[in-house]
């Protein structure tokens, strides 16, 4: 599975490094729609849509809200960033609350605000500069990654059973060690203090978790482990991203407002 899972990762790598750097602006941005309607294919089976046509439908909802949010994007870009936000806090409010029922209209709004403003924080970030959209995805890698490894070697502390027992205190704990680490790096690299730098990466990658746990209620909820078979090892293309939904629009707004890098 470990083999599967980090030959799956270097694939991937390759593709978006060749996305991010290595075709014109136009076709990056028509990828990051085209993987934001894959991940509405996948949470099309969360709202329980059965049939290919009903499944079909919500992919093209999402592409029209997706049309309408890149043609106004200059205008309403921080706005959709900040409803994406106020969404995740809310959903950070909802982990900590859970066991509760989850609507079928909570479900289908849920989707929205996780797939709309993501996208809209790729963009963004993208059109900001290439490094600053790697930045924010390692982050969010780093977190993970520190995660898996601390947990394996020192997880007993579950994070939130109810939702996902395979996670630990301990994880978080490594995953943010490691963003220390990157953050350190990130200074170095964009010359941006560190003093500025590392809280806001550390908020990042606490609110990464929450899209995790986020997505893993809706999941439960339609009775399903993964999103898709897309990526071996991984699961589907909302299994990957979860965590990124959660980030992007956080470390999109900060970028804003704060001026980093």
């Amino acid at each position: 599975m470990l083999k599967a899972r980090i030959i799956t990762a270097v694939i991937a790598l390759a593709v978006l490094m060749v996305v991010l750097f290595a075709v014109p602006a136009r076709f990056a941005e028509a990828a990051m729609a085209a993987a934001t309607l894959g991940g509405a294919w996948e949470w099309s089976s969360l709202v329980k849509l059965k049939s290919v046509s009903g499944r079909v439908t919500f992919v093209g909802l999402v592409g029209v809200l997706l049309a309408a949010v890149y043609s106004f994007l200059g205008t309403y870009g921080v706005e959709i960033l900040l409803a994406g936000v106020v969404w995740w806090i809310a959903a950070m409010i909802w982990v900590m609350a859970y066991p509760t029922p989850v609507a079928k209209p909570l479900v289908w709004f849920g989707g929205v605000l996780v797939l709309i403003p993501f996208f809209v924080a790729l963009v963004t970030l993208y059109r900001a500069g290439a490094e600053t959209l790697l930045f924010a995805l390692t982050i969010v890698w780093a977190a993970d990654i520190g995660a898996f490894f601390a947990g394996k070697q020192f997880g007993k502390v579950k994070l939130a059973p109810s939702i996902s027992p395979g996670k630990t205190w301990e994880g978080v704990i490594g995953g943010l060690v490691a963003v220390v680490l990157l953050s350190m790096a990130g200074s170095y690299w964009f010359d941006v203090s560190l003093l500025q730098l590392l809280p806001f990466c550390l908020a990042v990658a606490c609110i990464s978790v929450v899209g995790d746990l986020t997505v893993s209620i809706f999941k439960r909820n339609a009775g399903i482990k993964d999103s898709g078979t897309l990526f071996p090892g991984h699961g589907g293309l909302l299994d990957r991203v979860d965590s990124i939904a959660a980030a992007t629009p956080v470390f999109a707004l900060g970028v804003a407002w704060m001026g980093l890098l």
